[in-house]
């Protein structure tokens, strides 16, 4: 079993930048972070293979986003830029062994979420 849990959310103004951070212990092929608003389903936002071969964004924030891993602590990250009202959510961390690592229902581990609320 993979242990999921985020960090780093909270409020932005529009067009600034927040950085969250995602621990995962355990065996994953793929970490991934997505989100959502009350509802909607659950959308991507970017994932990213643990043993290199590159990463996935989704459309919602393609350009505005980027995503790493530091396999060595078992800590993925996700850098948000240029924040638009849109982009408030609560954001969930997901890790495990997926073929298609855009798709929520592949992964099987999520954390608790962390929100991010824009202002202007």
């Amino acid at each position: 079993e993979v242990h999921v849990a985020e960090s780093g959310g909270g409020s932005v103004q529009v067009g600034g930048s927040l950085q969250l951070s995602c621990s995962a212990s355990g065996g994953y092929n793929c970490m991934a972070w997505f989100r959502q608003t009350p509802g909607k389903e659950r959308e991507a936002v970017a994932s990213i293979w643990t043993g290199g071969g590159g990463e996935f964004y989704g459309d919602s924030m393609k350009g505005r986003v980027t995503i790493a891993l530091d396999n060595g602590k078992n800590k993925g990250y996700l850098n948000l830029f240029r924040l638009k009202p849109e982009d408030a959510a609560m954001y969930y961390c997901a890790a495990g062994y997926v073929t298609r690592p855009l798709r929520p229902d592949e992964y099987k581990s999520w954390g608790q979420g962390t929100p991010i609320t824009v202002s202007s």
